[in-house]
């Protein structure tokens, strides 16, 4: 009965071919509209670590002195604070981070000197985050306590530097120091950059540098302190900030993150958390009372509310502007069928069920979506390239994946069937002696 029902439908929408390229257009505008912005929201909020981010925590604590009491620890701590948890081996694995930039000077005849963003951590980094290589690997522990001159580039930057060529053991000079290169990333583009998820909430929201590219240069803590002294950001201060030595200033300058496997390591460190706030506060060195908070990796990011807040306002819109394309597609629908009364009134007559009708119906209102899902898919395309020529810095994430094309058309199918059932419930209830006495 389907393949018949498909013949009649396709027949139908035949015969008034304008009518049905206004409902195929309203399903197709709908669709590319809700699904460009979903597909963007759809990115923006995945998980960047899968199978990981649960075993990932953020611990926080409140290093301040002075009456500026909050109610949430601030998103960084003190240097001797994370270096003390650090320093604990509390933790599966544990990184320190600290951001900054750092003057590249090339080796190459004719390049300027560049300044690149930087990254000083620790070896745990590189493992605790998957994060992937193509040349060599992450300095060691050994080497990093040592103070070892040694330095991990992205992809970006040995493209730039050495063409993209194998550059481990070359040298490369930053910020006036010889360092040397132990390990090239391979593509890493996490979305969003979650290990550097801090002040959303203090800056109203804004989110955007979340989406940014990772840095070009990894060092280690130790070596980086030394050769870049001075060129490393701080997110609040509470004293007079020293940039130079910022391992002893009264700022929160370092996220420490940490991975623990078990919920039971977890429970057993948020304690160790608590104690060691209790510690400090009776050496006189913390003067807030207790503000302690371990956050798992998806809480952190639920917390920064991490999409961006015009994404989130552009997907409403959206879905509402589908809302209004499908109530149109629904009256365009009614009156498409019940036009048809007389043609459903001989069928009644002849013994095809109110079930068989609204069958037929449904079916026709299928094909409409699944053409409209056609061009839904099109605009969508469209609505992507559009939004990777916007000046924002997740423009160059923005794809359509195979879950998307693939919701894509299910919505259309379904909200066309769902804008189809009033009508072909109408149609399926016409009186048939009422139409054969007009016939």
């Amino acid at each position: 009965m389907f393949g018949y029902y498909l013949d009649l439908a396709l027949r139908s929408l035949k015969r008034n071919k304008v009518l049905t390229g206004l409902m195929v257009l309203a399903i197709a505008v709908g669709i590319g509209a809700s699904m460009t912005t979903l597909t963007v929201m759809y990115l923006l909020s995945g998980d960047p670590l899968p199978g990981k981010s649960a075993h990932l925590y953020y611990p926080q604590l409140d290093p301040e002195t002075g009456a500026n009491v909050r109610s949430y620890p601030p998103d960084m701590i003190d240097y001797i604070s994370a270096h003390d948890l650090w320093q604990s081996g509390k933790a599966d694995r544990q990184a320190m981070i600290m951001l900054g930039s750092i003057k590249v000077q090339p080796g190459r005849i004719g390049q300027s000197p560049f300044m690149a963003d930087t990254l000083a951590t620790t070896s745990d980094f590189f493992p605790m985050f998957n994060v992937p290589f193509r040349y060599g690997g992450a300095w060691n522990p050994a080497d990093e306590a040592r103070g070892a001159r040694q330095v991990v580039i992205s992809d970006v930057l040995n493209q730039r530097l050495f063409g993209g060529a194998n550059s481990v053991g070359r040298t490369i000079v930053l910020n006036g120091a010889s360092v040397q290169v132990v390990g090239v990333l391979d593509h890493w583009r996490p979305r969003p950059l979650f290990y550097m998820l801090i002040g959303a909430h203090y800056a109203g929201g804004d989110t955007g540098g979340f989406y940014a590219r990772t840095q070009d240069v990894f060092l280690p803590l130790p070596a980086a302190l030394d050769i870049n002294a001075g060129n490393f950001s701080w997110f609040t201060c509470w004293g007079k900030p020293d940039r130079i030595n910022l391992t002893t200033a009264p700022c929160e300058s370092v996220a420490l993150w940490v991975e623990l496997d078990t919920p039971a390591k977890a429970a057993a460190y948020g304690r160790y958390l608590e104690a060691y706030d209790a510690q400090q506060r009776a050496l006189g060195r913390f003067t807030h009372p207790a503000n302690t908070r371990l956050m798992s990796l998806p809480q952190w990011m639920a917390f920064q509310n991490v999409v961006p807040s015009d994404v989130k306002l552009q997907t409403w819109l959206a879905f509402g502007f589908l809302l209004v394309c499908l109530f149109n597609t629904v009256g365009l629908l009614l009156a498409k069928f019940l036009r048809r009364s007389g043609e459903i009134g001989v069928r009644r007559a002849l013994g095809a069920t109110r079930g068989a009708i609204f069958a037929q119906c449904l079916v026709e209102a299928g094909v409409i979506g699944l053409l409209g899902g056609l061009g839904g898919l099109l605009l969508t395309l469209l609505g992507l390239w559009l939004m990777r020529q916007q000046p924002v810095e997740y423009a160059d994430v923005v794809a359509l994946n195979v879950p998307m094309f693939l919701l894509t058309f299910a919505s259309s199918i379904g909200a066309a069937l769902l804008a189809g059932a009033f009508p072909a419930a109408r149609a399926s209830r016409v009186a048939p002696a009422l139409q054969l006495k007009t016939l």
